[in-house]
This record gives structure tokens, C-alpha cells and sequence, in this order.
């Protein structure tokens, strides 16, 4: 397969579906409601190999936030292309291919309804939790002038606040989640998505007679370039996190404060075991690094701003897209050659593990 990423997300699909063909994986196709950024047909993707009736299921996602899948879309379609060891016995393979498919053509992290996918997954019935760290900074966040001066004006107050709160609480400030501020970055929504609602009731129907699932979950933006951290949404104190480090070694904790990631709200690995509550699931998150914090956040900030104030189909979407790409997507063949040995060893680890009770 080609060293380089897709360039746009009816490409990474064309590639992924035509690696499942030659691999004859069974094909399942969910149509999203939304069309992509060139009208094209969105979807979610399901493939799989292996017995219908196997028990446990290694399961791999890719595009929780849509423009990380451009990295995910590439190894699910390299491991069908390469990998054609048999899987053990009792056991089968799952791609889910861009759970967020309109984050991905729209090279976007969010959805179509400027949602965090990875912040929606929490009760609404007694209302969102609420975030008043965020509150105080949400016009600087997303100001609605992006000229260049505002830019700057509302960079160096966030620059201040930042030092005035400490690194790690701006950033759980920022992107652990909010609620109210249905323009603004790491928004969770107010009630469930698209996304979250068919997960839940696939990954129901899918797991009914599944004992056991090893459930990757694949993202970039955070951490050294090329670095794929380990991050679990278990406590350290969990059967489910001391299985995770007994087949992967060092895992971060996010729950427990450590690793690269903020503390979530609405975080979906957190909710999975809800999903199907008799399955025994161990669950990571490989997060793999691109350009530095200040970078993305920016992008962030633009992509945000293009959705809520400008028009993001006129002269200014190309370069803030372009942005968006660059912190969640390096096109340097260099950069997706590295997240492979790390991807590779996990699949292989759950591979190795899973059947063993």
C-alpha cells in the first residue's frame, strides 16, 4: 500500500473497502445522514474477518474525531493488506471505519453538529455537567473577529490565563468537555449524537453473544511526534486497566490524571462497558503526536471560529483545513511509517491475549 495518507476521506474509503475486498471480509455498511464535503455519501464501515460466531473479537476504530481517522483509515487498511496470518482459533477481527465519517471529509475533529464525539458520551437526562473554567474563557476561545489582530489579542489573554491557572488545569479547563457553548471547541452537545447512538446500539447487537473484546481505539494530536501513548479509561485499580498493562505494559491512567490527555467528560471507552454490560472488555486508546500543543490549539481555535462565524466553503476554509490537517495528520510518509510498530504490537498483544481466561 502507498506510504501516504489518504488526501480526502472518499480516498482513504475507496482504499480501506478495496484492502477488505481482497481480504474477502464480510462488509457492512451504515449510511450517515450527512454528505461530505464534496456531496459525497458518508458511512461507517464495518469489516470483518474471521468466524461470524467467534467469541472474542478484536474491534478497531478509527475516527472518533474525524480528521484523526486519515491516520487510523491507513493503518486498518495496512493490517487488511499485510497481515494475512490466520487469527487464533475462536477469535475474529473488527474494523469500524470512521465512526465521526463527517469530521473526516470535512477535516474536522467534531461532527456535524460541531460535537465532540469523545465528549458526548455522558447522561443528559439531569442535564450536562457544567464547566465555568470554560465559561470564562469561551470568547477568547472561539472569538468572532479572526483577523489578525484578534488573534492575537485573545491568544495573549488565553497566554495569561493559562499561566495563571497552571499547564495542566487550563488544559483540563479547555478540552476535558463543556456544554453550553454549542460553538466552541471540545463541545459535548445536548444529547446523543448520531455517532454515540449508533455505536450503542451496534456494539449492543454485535457483542450479543460475545464473551470477551479487545477494543482499540486510534487518535493523533497529542504527545511527541510519531509517539504512541497508551491511555486507558479505567482506573488504575480496575481488573480492566491491570489487564491492559499485562498485555500492553505501560498504559497511562486518564481517568486516574496521567499521560498526555485531560481528564474527559463524555469520553466513549469510559461508557462501552455500558454498552454490553456481559462482555468482558479491555480497552486502550493509542494516541499518537504530531506538532506541538500551541499548534493545534490554534488550529482548533480557527476551525472552530470558520464553523460558527465565517464560511466554510469560501476563501478562508482552505487554509484553516489546511491547519486543521497539519496538527492531526502529517503528511510526512515518515510520520505514518513510524505509528506502525506501535499499532502493529498492540493488535498483536490483544491478539496474543485475549483468548486466554
Amino acid at each position: 500500500m502507498s506510504g501516504t495518507l489518504s488526501a480526502n476521506y472518499i480516498d482513504a474509503r475507496e482504499a480501506f473497502l478495496a484492502a477488505c475486498a481482497a481480504r474477502n471480509a464480510r462488509m457492512t455498511t451504515f449510511v450517515h445522514p450527512s454528505t461530505g464535503l464534496d456531496g459525497e455519501e458518508l458511512a461507517i464501515d464495518v469489516a470483518e474477518i474471521g468466524p461470524s460466531d467467534a467469541t472474542a473479537l478484536v474491534v478497531i476504530v478509527s475516527a472518533t474525531h474525524g480528521v484523526e481517522g486519515y491516520a487510523g483509515s491507513a493503518l486498518q487498511t495496512r493490517w487488511m493488506s499485510e497481515r494475512l496470518d490466520q487469527l487464533p482459533p475462536g477469535m475474529a477481527m473488527v474494523m469500524v471505519h470512521a465512526l465521526n465519517p463527517y469530521g473526516m471529509s470535512w477535516v474536522r475533529r467534531v461532527n456535524e453538529d460541531n460535537v465532540d464525539l469523545n465528549r458526548n458520551f455522558v447522561g443528559f437526562d439531569g442535564g450536562p455537567p457544567r464547566n465555568t473554567a470554560y465559561d470564562a474563557l469561551a470568547a477568547d476561545l472561539v472569538p468572532t473577529d479572526w483577523s489578525a489582530e484578534s488573534q492575537q489579542a485573545s491568544t495573549d489573554r488565553l497566554i495569561a490565563q493559562a499561566g495563571a491557572m497552571g499547564a495542566r488545569e487550563f488544559q483540563t479547563a479547555v478540552s476535558g468537555g463543556q456544554y453550553h457553548h454549542p460553538t466552541g471547541i471540545f463541545y459535548g452537545g445536548v444529547g446523543p449524537v448520531w455517532s454515540r447512538r449508533w455505536l450503542e446500539q451496534w456494539f449492543a447487537e454485535r457483542m450479543a453473544n460475545v464473551e470477551r473484546v479487545a477494543l482499540i481505539d486510534l487518535h493523533t494530536g497529542l504527545g511527541p511526534w510519531a509517539y504512541g501513548e497508551l491511555i486507558s479509561s479505567d482506573s488504575a485499580t480496575s481488573p480492566a486497566y491491570q489487564r491492559a498493562t499485562k498485555w500492553w505494559g505501560e498504559v497511562m491512567s486518564m481517568i486516574d490524571g496521567e499521560g498526555v490527555s485531560a481528564v474527559l467528560s463524555g469520553d466513549w471507552l469510559a461508557a462501552a462497558s455500558e454498552f454490553a454490560p456481559h462482555v468482558e472488555l479491555t480497552s486502550v486508546a493509542i494516541e499518537y503526536g504530531t506538532v506541538d500543543i500551541f499548534r493545534v490549539m490554534q488550529a482548533l481555535r480557527a476551525d472552530s471560529w470558520l464553523h460558527a462565524h465565517g464560511d466554510p466553503k469560501g476563501p478562508d476554509a482552505e487554509a484553516v483545513r489546511a491547519a486543521i490537517r497539519a496538527a492531526f495528520a502529517d503528511d510526512d510518509p515518515g510520520w505514518l511509517a513510524a505509528l506502525w510498530p506501535r499499532f502493529e504490537s498492540v493488535v498483536d498483544a490483544a491478539l496474543q491475549h485475549l483468548p486466554m481466561h
